[in-house]
């Protein structure tokens, strides 16, 4: 078993790394139906049932409403994707009892939301990921020149 070098770290990709964003997930759903009057979680259970709904239809659901809704997506610049937002929320409150969203209104503010916490608890994870950005040092003082074109002695 090799130890990984801090090149090489992972935060969430690694084997609770799907529980870890799940958790985010939860925390943010919790938090922004806190904020946000129109939209009302009835427990801890609740919310970890909307954030794995959500997340299940994010990426089985969303991907098709693109497809079907690329001309809209296209003319608007892009932003339709905020409503396929809005009716993936709505359909996690249909199928999770103890999550009700109001109106399409709320749903869409709880998505822009939802979108801004995620973000902010996966911070940290990039972060930690964020890939070395030194500067390369050629081993040879006298490669210190590019040049594209190298000549050919024979």
């Amino acid at each position: 078993m090799t130890r990984p070098t801090p090149s090489t770290r992972h935060f969430y990709t690694s084997r609770g790394g799907c529980l870890l964003r799940l958790m985010a997930m939860v925390i943010a759903v919790m938090v922004a139906s806190w904020l946000l009057p129109g939209v009302a979680i009835t427990s801890f259970w609740a919310a970890l049932l909307t954030a794995i709904a959500i997340s299940l239809l994010n990426n089985l659901v969303r991907p098709i409403l693109i497809v079907i809704t690329l001309p809209a997506t296209a003319l608007t610049l892009g932003l339709f994707l905020f409503v396929i937002n809005a009716l993936i929320i709505l359909m996690a409150s249909a199928l999770v009892s103890g999550f009700h969203v109001d109106t399409f209104w709320s749903a869409l503010l709880f998505s822009l939301l939802l979108t801004l916490l995620n973000y902010l608890l996966e911070w940290p994870n990039r972060r930690i990921n964020r890939p070395n950005l030194t500067p390369h040092s050629p081993s040879d003082p006298s490669a210190d020149e590019f040049t594209p074109y190298e000549e050919i002695n024979e």
